[in-house]
């Protein structure tokens, strides 16, 4: 309960970025809170309307905002199989799976205390986002710049801090590091998401060079 709301309130202040973030991109107030809403993923929200304040098309910015949601698909995946909800829970559980309610349910040792960390992140997250939102979409003018707030770095800062301490063997701090080299030195050069989903590859690769290097091991 400790770390789901920390997550929640935490990473939930940032939306108040995205709300003067939307609102300065020329989105309408009716706008910014339907994404908020409907999309509710902080990445992809944010990759959306800086494409459009920088005068990119309708399409691709959604383009972009589609490549870097597809990452929760991934989540989906092995939440599935950790949460283990009946059937009719799972369209609705599925607006919640998330970079943030993914990593405290992950972190849990219980199925039962992922359920918990899993819903009351979801849930506190979702009602501060939203609700942050639309204040910032409101209050767009007398926030300003929200950079010098650090809002929009909460929710990195707090993901990270909860990712550090899963990774407890060599093999995992590998695909972790490889994952950032391969995400910041793509970022340049291909579109918004993209660097996202390739930074994936950092898990089969380790993987197999890990599972040769045994296998040399063993030989000798």
């Amino acid at each position: 309960m400790r770390d789901a709301l920390g997550v929640g309130v935490a990473v939930g202040l940032s939306g108040f970025a995205f709300g003067v973030t939307s609102a300065g991109s020329g989105l309408t107030l009716m706008q910014t809170c339907a994404l908020s809403l409907l999309v509710f993923t902080g990445a992809s929200q944010f990759a959306l309307v800086g494409a459009l304040a920088a005068g990119g098309g309708p399409f691709t910015a959604a383009a972009g905002a589609f490549f870097l949601g597809v990452r929760n698909a991934f989540y989906g995946l092995r939440l599935s199989q950790v949460l283990a909800l009946p059937r009719a829970v799972r369209p609705f559980a599925a607006q919640w799976v998330i970079d943030e309610t993914a990593a405290v349910a992950l972190a849990q040792p219980t199925r039962r205390s992922a359920r918990i960390g899993f819903l009351v992140t979801g849930l506190s997250l979702y009602v501060l986002w939203n609700l942050t939102t639309l204040l910032g979409a409101l209050g767009a003018e007398a926030i300003g710049d929200t950079g010098a707030w650090g809002l929009d770095a909460a929710g990195p800062a707090v993901f990270l801090a909860l990712l550090a301490p899963m990774l407890k063997t060599g093999t995992e701090r590998a695909v972790a590091g490889l994952a950032v080299l391969l995400g910041l030195g793509l970022l340049p050069v291909l579109p918004a998401g993209v660097p996202v989903l390739l930074a994936a590859l950092a898990a089969p690769l380790v993987l197999w060079a890990d599972g040769r290097r045994r296998g040399q091991g063993d030989q000798r």
